[in-house]
């Protein structure tokens, strides 16, 4: 099972998100977002799981946490297949083990930022579990050319809020749109959001982010 760090902003929450950070990163990284989503109506659970440590490639095979490795800067080529689903698998054993402690699929929000909105694109698109919503930030679906032979149907109306920098240099622009149009021509409920920042997190996304998730 993943370690994780656990923040809620208030008693007896009703929404669960599993937050995925990104390479090179570790469960802390968004923890300090935890504040900008207390509302006083709905009080939201976050997990912040820590991906494994492991070697990456481009990084000239230096272990940091990481959900798959990326062999090549061009990051859409050469997909860490194995990783990747290892990773899926992981991920899926974490919402059992909170749906075995009282969340409801339906509760649940699978959310990532970068390599860790990859996976939840990809362990979204092929789960069994119906989920609230899944928000991916300055990422990509990894392996989209065999997302018809393996998705599953069940999240095809769960709304998807992907968010993507105008001007990000490492998961580029168009990498992040390509697979917006993939995810919609597959028949996601996707919806498409553009910032102008870099690879990163702006306060104007959160709020946006905040108000997707309040609203499920």
């Amino acid at each position: 099972m993943l370690d994780f760090i656990t923040q809620k902003t208030g008693e007896n929450p009703e929404i669960l998100v599993i937050w995925l950070h990104g390479l090179g990163a570790d469960g802390h990284d968004f923890e300090p977002v935890v504040p900008q989503f207390k509302n006083p109506d709905k009080a939201i659970q976050f997990i912040f799981p820590h991906a494994p440590i492991q070697p990456v490639t481009i990084n000239g095979g230096m272990e940091m946490r990481s959900w798959y490795d990326i062999k090549m800067m061009d990051i859409g080529k050469m997909p860490d297949e194995a990783g990747i689903r290892e990773s899926e698998q992981k991920v899926l054993a974490l919402i059992e083990a909170q749906i075995k402690a009282g969340f409801k699929p339906e509760q649940i929000v699978l959310a990532g930022f970068s390599q860790g909105g990859a996976i939840a694109l990809h362990t979204a698109t092929r789960t069994q579990h119906k989920l609230a919503g899944v928000v991916a930030l300055s990422c990509y679906l990894p392996i989209t050319e065999k997302l018809a032979d393996e998705e599953s149907a069940v999240n095809k109306n769960t709304p998807f809020f992907i968010g993507h920098g105008n001007y990000d240099p490492v998961v580029p622009f168009q990498l992040g749109q390509s697979s917006f149009e993939a995810l919609k021509t597959a028949g996601y409920a996707v919806s498409w959001h553009e910032y102008p920042l870099q690879h990163g997190v702006s306060m104007d996304e959160l709020e946006d982010i905040k108000r997707f998730i309040l609203s499920l």
